[in-house]
């Protein structure tokens, strides 16, 4: 966090690619790897003691790829105000053993 309390976007871009992965690998039903995070936008900071909640929705699928939109909502303090602070879309390959790209089903 920064001195005035505010979470690093890094960190809230990371827990969205975690998210995002669990999604796509469900879906893939393997390993998928992220290749590409195609936009984001930092609508709101996150404060420290905030409690992040990141959800998923499959956007679109390819032979190999699939793309996931991605929202954070922050819970704010003890009444739990909810509010949209990052969105974004990533895309993730679905891998096989050696890294290769595989079409999955």
């Amino acid at each position: 966090a920064n001195p005035s309390g505010d979470i690093f976007g890094g960190w809230v871009l990371s827990q969205m690619d975690i998210a995002g992965g669990i999604a796509a690998g469900q879906r893939a039903k393997g390993r998928v790897a992220t290749v590409a995070v195609n936009a984001m936008s930092f609508i709101r900071p996150v404060n420290v003691g905030d409690i992040l909640c990141v959800y998923a929705s499959i956007k679109r699928t390819g032979r190999t790829s699939i793309s996931v939109h991605l929202e954070a909502w922050a819970m704010r303090g003890r009444l739990g105000e909810r509010v949209k602070v990052t969105e974004g879309t990533f895309t993730f390959v679905a891998i096989d053993k050696a890294g290769k790209p595989t079409p999955f089903d």
